[in-house]
């Protein structure tokens, strides 16, 4: 059993959540350590997390473009989640390199790091679905992280590391996502609209927490996973927070899509699904009779691609505003 975590983005709405809810389940953890850059939000989760209560807990200041601190981080460490990212769409199209810097070579000094490691034995990276398909440099970089980490597991030999990727939307009401802005717009009564038919994915940071914790237990190395979730017009969210409003259109965004896509067409003879998730593989064998075997997983449809305005599943307005009271309720509890 995996015992000893770090965390990179730790500090992060992920990061904090993962930390919460692994010690609230009560899991054997040996050694947990947060890894970030922002000194500030780490004395202020140490508030929360205090050593001297959870005397497995660790704080660790570094930056993943840092290649010695990564090494010195993962010592003794059995499981890394990377979360580490620049998320901002607009800001990767004014500065790339520093996007490409993080998000690339970043992912790249985890598995340097974690090959380096005599411990390491599962890496699991976090993508999102802007890396499907990708129209923007954010999407590119987290492409190229998830390229990175699926063909690390060719170069790990006879190493025990394993690397995987959990791939979905926009937590809701996490740094990057429309929620927060139209609240703030709400006090007003004007909101700005990119596109009137866009739609996006929505999953809450729990149940990214959730599928992470799932892959911790079952992965097995190569694959990218991405959870059955639902779409929502964004429109539709808008009503939700005010039924009056006043509406202005302004134009999509440099590198924003109207539609978020999580697999595209080109995916489809790799991609197998479950009940709850889809898999994309790489082409072992041995990868895709796990899955077949152990999960009772089949083949998605010929011509399949998961889009969020194709999506079967469908949030109303009714549903949207309990999700927004539910929302309303964890920020004032933090």
């Amino acid at each position: 059993m995996l015992k000893s975590f770090l965390v990179t983005g730790g500090t992060g709405s992920f990061g904090q959540n993962f930390v919460k809810k692994i010690i609230n389940s009560n899991y054997p953890i040996k050694r947990l350590v947060v890894f970030s850059r922002d000194e500030l939000k780490q004395y202020e989760m140490s508030k929360k997390f205090p050593e001297n209560k959870y005397k497995f807990m660790r704080y660790f200041i570094g930056d993943v473009r840092d290649l010695s601190r990564l090494k010195l981080a993962t010592r003794d460490i059995d499981c890394i989640i990377h979360a580490a990212a620049l998320k901002q769409v607009p800001a990767a199209e004014y500065n790339p390199i520093e996007f490409i810097k993080t998000n690339v070579i970043g992912a790249q000094n985890i598995i340097e790091a974690s090959l380096d490691s005599s411990s390491v034995k599962k890496v699991i990276a976090l993508s999102t679905d802007k890396a499907c398909s990708p129209i923007n440099l954010y999407g590119a970089t987290k492409l190229c992280s998830d390229k990175l980490f699926i063909a690390a597991n060719k170069l790990s030999g006879k190493l025990e590391t394993k690397y995987s990727v959990v791939r979905y939307g926009n937590v809701f009401g996490s740094r990057g996502s429309v929620a927060p802005l139209f609240l703030d717009q709400a006090k007003n009564g004007i909101f700005t609209l990119t596109h009137e038919d866009m739609t996006r994915f929505h999953i809450s940071v729990d149940e990214g927490v959730d599928t992470v914790m799932w892959g911790i237990k079952n992965f097995y190395g190569g694959e990218i996973l991405i959870p059955k979730i639902p779409s929502f017009r964004v429109i539709d969210l808008i009503k939700a927070i005010k039924e009056k409003n006043i509406i202005k259109k302004i134009g999509i965004r440099n590198g924003e899509k109207v539609h978020e896509e999580m697999i595209s067409k080109s995916d489809n003879l790799n991609t197998i699904e479950t009940k709850k998730f889809y898999f994309i593989l790489n082409d072992e064998k041995k990868l895709r009779n796990y899955f077949l075997k152990k999960f009772s997983s089949k083949k998605v449809a010929k011509n399949f691609y998961y889009s969020s305005d194709t999506n079967r599943i469908f949030l109303n307005i009714a549903q949207l505003k309990i999700i927004l009271k539910e929302y309303a309720a964890t920020k004032k509890n933090n």
